[in-house]
């Protein structure tokens, strides 16, 4: 939590005004019981009812000026949390923002989500209580036992004994609570995750007819969760009836020696009600400090996670001894001998792999589910590292590049499709943001998408809906395509991004970006033959591991796994089955 506090240093006027004027308030509460002593003592006493009028008044500018202190202790605390939450949730993502896809992996979306919802707002919630009760409450506290001694010294024992006790109730009950408030939000992390799954996976879900056995699933999360913040809140339960027992306790204890100190003439009734009101004020806010604590104790547990990601180092750092080194320039990509494991505990996804890709060159990758192709094309723009060997970009190891300039040179139309909610136009921005409309035109033709485009009401400024849903799967995939054609990167990742298009569309892409002005050294994934058997050079995986690279004429000889792959797509005389 202290790593956090320096987002309310832009705000230190509001942290300072909200509990100065929150202690103003304190400070006139403290005030009413001495003016209800006068009341009793002078005023019904002596049956002088304009004293008691004037008393009264003095009583409503009191409550006056602390709901004036207690609205503006509010305005500021609220400005000061809002401030505070902006400010680290907005740190919170730009950081999230730098995290490369293994740490992503690692962490979960799902927890990244709370820490950015439910933890922040935990947050949030704890400062704004904090600035408003945290100081108010123990002045009030200790307060009342001043003004307990100084009203009867003789019976102010009683809050000596009363306030220790309460506050060994309360830290206890605390120090108890915290690490339950933890493991509470651990287990949201799971209920988040079922949730998140079954939303993105609904179509999937129904189709297989899995809806019980989801919602059986959810209930297991759900009821675990449920557990473990029901045994916190019994824990919490606790501090209000003890708290209540014990300042009750305090009450009878000075009724009953108040009661005779008042009949032997040493404490007058006045004095007597002035002590309960005390006592009163004590566990009012015992009871405020109470809900503070266990606000603040939740906020604690959610700081601790959110600290984590923060601390959590940045992704991608560039090696500064490899900035320099330069290699052969007229080889756009080279892999040294790679392999790539995606966490210490799995096995390796690629092993040996080590291939040339000259510029301008169209290098085809093939191979069964799961051989390892997209991971290959991942540590290209760096979105993993490698784990043994070396990338090279342009003759330089790809960890000796910044992020923004290497992965500047690349284009990558990942295997699933994302559009983004706006426009087309908005979305094949997204490649180069200084575009024209012409490039944008050159682009979606290249594509194979200006045709569905001129079509659609608006053009360019057609909407696109959350993931593109108004659009088909062949349509989604080729806006992808443009919008990566955009940015007329050097190199061109096609990760099996013609999957949804008919073969004829398929081909006329390939001539399209083959007959490109920049010529664009291009990675084309597929598991077609057919697209890649024009390439330059086609790289075949197999349980992560190289078994061809050649021409499709050489492979068709020489790798028998390529050519079992080709096989099952076209008849021996050649016709495609």
């Amino acid at each position: 939590m202290k790593k956090l506090l320096i987002y309310l240093k832009p705000y230190t006027k509001e942290t300072v005004i909200s509990p100065f004027f929150k202690l103003l308030e304190a400070i006139f509460d403290l005030l009413v019981p001495l003016v209800v002593k006068q009341i009793i003592d002078v005023g019904i006493a002596n049956r002088d009812k304009p004293y008691i009028l004037g008393m009264c008044a003095i009583l409503i500018l009191f409550a006056i000026i602390g709901l004036t202190c207690s609205l503006i202790a509010q305005y500021f605390a609220a400005k000061a949390a809002v401030g505070f939450s902006t400010e680290l949730r907005r740190d919170l993502f730009s950081h999230i923002q730098s995290f490369s896809y293994a740490q992503t992996d690692r962490i979960g979306t799902s927890t990244l989500i709370t820490r950015m919802t439910a933890d922040v707002n935990q947050v949030q919630s704890a400062v704004n209580l904090t600035l408003r009760l945290f100081l108010r409450s123990p002045i009030i506290v200790l307060g009342s036992m001043i003004m307990a001694f100084a009203v009867s010294p003789r019976n102010a024992w009683i809050f000596v004994l009363v306030i220790p006790l309460l506050s060994v109730v309360v830290f206890s009950i605390m120090i108890k609570s915290i690490p339950l408030y933890k493991k509470a939000q651990q287990s949201l992390d799971k209920v988040t995750s079922v949730t998140r799954e079954n939303l993105t996976g609904a179509r999937v879900i129904r189709a297989f007819r899995k809806e019980q056995e989801e919602i059986d699933r959810f209930t297991v999360a759900n009821n675990e969760h449920h557990a473990i913040q029901n045994f916190v809140a019994r824990i919490s339960a606790l501090m209000n009836p003890l708290t209540l027992i014990l300042v009750n306790m305090g009450v009878i204890l000075i009724l009953l020696f108040g009661a005779k100190d008042v009949q032997i003439g040493r404490l007058s009734q006045g004095e007597v009600v002035a002590l309960t009101n005390y006592m009163a004020q004590i566990l009012v806010e015992l009871v405020k400090f109470a809900n503070t604590i266990f606000t603040v104790n939740k906020a604690l547990a959610c700081a601790n996670r959110i600290e984590s990601v923060l601390e959590t180092p940045l992704g991608m750092e560039s090696d500064p001894t490899l900035a320099t080194e330069t290699g052969d320039s007229s080889i756009a990509v080279e892999f040294q001998n790679v392999g790539m494991t995606y966490s210490k505990d799995a096995e390796a996804s690629l092993t040996g792999i080590q291939f040339q890709a000259p510029r301008g060159s169209t290098f085809g990758i093939i191979g069964s589910t799961g051989s390892g192709k997209t991971s290959l094309v991942n540590l290209i723009p760096r979105f993993y590292d490698a784990t043994e060997g070396r990338v090279l970009v342009n003759g330089r190891d790809v960890r000796g590049y910044e992020t923004e300039p290497l992965r500047q040179k690349i284009a990558v139309v990942p295997q699933k499709a994302v559009l983004f909610r706006g426009t087309i136009r908005s979305n094949l921005l997204w490649g180069n943001e200084n575009a024209s409309d012409e490039e944008l035109w050159e682009a979606l033709e290249a594509a194979q998408a200006k045709d569905f485009v001129l079509q659609k009401e608006g053009g360019l400024d057609a909407p696109v809906s959350q993931n593109g849903r108004n659009f088909s799967g062949g349509q989604r995939q080729r806006l992808t395509i443009a919008r990566a054609l955009v940015r007329k990167a050097e190199i061109l990742i096609l990760d099996d991004s013609s999957s949804a298009l008919d073969y004829a569309t398929d081909a006329a892409l390939r001539q399209a970006i083959k007959a490109l002005p920049y010529q664009p050294t291009v990675f084309l994934i597929s598991q077609r033959t057919s697209s890649l058997q024009h390439a330059d050079q086609i790289l075949v995986l197999e349980d992560g591991e190289q078994v061809g690279l050649g021409t499709h004429d050489a492979l068709l000889k020489s790798c028998e796994v390529y050519r079992e792959i080709y096989e099952s797509q076209f008849r021996k005389g050649g016709e495609q089955a």
